[in-house]
């Protein structure tokens, strides 16, 4: 049986106060969409299954370049992080998979990783590799690159590091890898353009060639930080040649936070689909660079502008469509747990908000080159309020209907402060 951190009856208590307010809001919904042809039922069973992936330094206090200020009850270990991410899925019922970070998330033994993670009903994600930062007792800095570092030595530390990741993630169930790097240049002239990123693809085709079978390996583009004149996979064109020259099991990543503010990232996505190289998403949002802010806190309507195209695929069934998705965000100052509790119901409502979109209309003003009601079509889909849709699919699979409210009402957050020693605030720096 699945442990609960926190008791069912916290979260059932508080669903039969929601309850009678939910079921007027479904069916008045219901019979506002079936006016147009949508199965309410259909949908919600559609946002049932989509699922998310937490990171594991999410439910963590994170960090800028400045300062961190540690929140209480901040997880000792990647098995608190676990417990932490449970919670997240037993009130939202969309996060059963969790993404680690290796150094961050290393055991002795990965196998105590896995048992915990299945006690707590959890699996595992795509794993993550760190060659932006050195770990203690690395015998060879990254602080000038990794995978394309001058020196031969290095780039080979960063490559065994990356077959370390992957050989844990087989040991946890993982079928996938994820890698970025800092790689870059802070001034003009300090790196040559051609040689470093020849030097990162022979070192990327060394960890394609140890990759199993069935896995897939993610690169992730960045256009700056924490080189600030020029970065190895600067954008979604090199990140696009790199995945076609390593291979079939090769895609590229979107973090929707690595881009400049006005960046077409629907464009993005569509490209990648149509030439089959979208490997998945990190979903965050931003206002000026890589903030790492809430998933959908500043811009909604570009979160829902990527689902029209991730929709539009699964709709017109796109070749090797499949993409990863994942939650990478920093929480500097709320409590992380309710910040991902957010971010996995506003993904879910722009997928929920992309599927009531008339394709057969849009379409046709399209064909028509009708501008105006084009953009009508994705709006009216767009100011659908889908909230009874997300409560409902969360309440059908055990989940809560409020989970914030619910998690609050639980007192989890204060037990753990209780239990967990405080950390003392210091230095910049993420989780």
């Amino acid at each position: 049986m699945t442990e609960q951190r926190i008791a069912g009856e916290t979260v059932s208590d508080d669903n039969e106060k929601r309850m009678g307010a939910l079921k007027a809001d479904y069916e008045a919904l219901g019979a506002r969409l079936a006016r147009d042809g949508i199965d309410i039922d259909a949908v919600t069973g559609k946002v049932c299954e989509f699922f998310v992936a937490v990171p594991s330094w999410g439910v963590g206090t994170g960090g800028t370049r400045f300062a961190r200020f540690p929140g209480p009850g901040e997880p000792r270990n990647i098995f608190d992080k676990l417990d932490d991410c449970a919670v997240i899925h037993q009130l939202t019922r969309a996060t059963p998979t969790v993404s680690l970070h290796i150094p961050w998330d290393k055991v002795d033994d990965p196998r105590r990783l896995k048992t915990h993670g299945d006690a707590l009903g959890l699996g595992f994600d795509a794993m993550n590799s760190n060659t932006f930062s050195d770990a203690p007792g690395q015998e060879r800095s990254y602080k000038f690159g990794s995978l394309s570092h001058t020196d031969a030595a290095t780039r080979r530390q960063a490559v065994e590091h990356n077959i370390e990741c992957i050989e844990i993630g087989k040991a946890i169930g993982s079928k996938a890898l994820t890698v970025w790097i800092g790689d870059g240049s802070n001034f003009p002239g300090q790196t040559n353009f051609t040689r470093s990123f020849e030097r990162y693809l022979e070192s990327m085709k060394a960890i394609y060639q140890r990759l199993p079978e069935d896995w897939r390996i993610f690169s992730e583009h960045k256009m700056y930080e924490p080189a600030f004149y020029s970065t190895v996979v600067q954008d979604w064109g090199t990140n696009y040649l790199i995945a076609t020259e390593l291979g079939d099991k090769a895609y590229c990543l979107v973090d929707l936070g690595h881009h400049a503010p006005n960046v077409n990232i629907e464009m993005i996505v569509a490209r990648l689909i149509q030439f089959r190289k979208l490997g998945g998403f990190h979903f965050n949002d931003s206002k000026y660079g890589d903030d790492d802010l809430d998933a959908g806190a500043i811009d909604p309507h570009r979160l829902f502008l990527v689902f029209n195209e991730l929709v539009d695929a699964e709709h017109r069934r796109a070749e090797n469509f499949h993409p990863a998705h994942m939650i990478d965000q920093s929480h500097n100052v709320t409590d992380p747990i309710e910040s991902l509790i957010r971010s996995a119901n506003e993904i879910r409502r722009a997928y929920a908000q992309a599927l009531l979109v008339n394709r057969k209309a849009l379409e046709g003003y399209q064909d028509d080159n009708d501008a105006l009601m084009a953009s009508e079509t994705l709006k009216a889909a767009y100011r659908t309020d889908v909230e009874p849709i997300l409560a409902m699919a969360r309440l059908q699979a055990g989940g809560a209907v409020d989970p914030i409210a619910a998690y609050r009402a639980s007192g989890y957050r204060r037990r753990i402060a209780e239990e967990r020693p405080a950390v003392a605030g210091g230095g910049g720096g993420i989780v």
